[in-house]
């Protein structure tokens, strides 16, 4: 099992998550995080920590959220991203997007 972070994320990037996670495998982009599969350790402590919600269980995953499985570790395999360990500010305009819904086309996958 590993953790995912969803469509909730995009475009508010809230790093709450980060700083809990004890194995270091979250991935930053310009406007999303990722959870490295290969560094997650299952324990769940960055899900309660995430405001809108956007971190589940790979077992536990809404179905219209099921390609961020993938997306997750696609683009943590890159490399490309780097890994981020200390909480940042979100996103400038988060306030704006974080109730909206199916966010994907918004993602910026830009280095990844």
């Amino acid at each position: 099992m590993t953790f995912v972070v969803t469509d909730a994320c995009i475009q508010c990037k809230y790093t709450d998550c980060v700083q809990v996670c004890p194995v270091d495998c979250f991935q930053e982009g310009p406007n999303f995080l990722v959870i490295d599969p290969q560094g997650c350790i299952d324990c769940g402590v960055c899900v309660p920590e995430c405001p809108v919600e956007a971190i589940y269980a790979d077992d536990d995953l809404p179905a219209n959220q099921q390609p961020f499985l993938q997306l997750n570790a696609e683009i943590a395999a890159s490399g490309k991203w780097p890994i981020i360990t200390a909480q940042r500010p979100p996103l400038s305009d988060h306030e704006s997007f974080k109730d909206i819904k199916g966010k994907l086309h918004l993602l910026d996958r830009a280095g990844a």
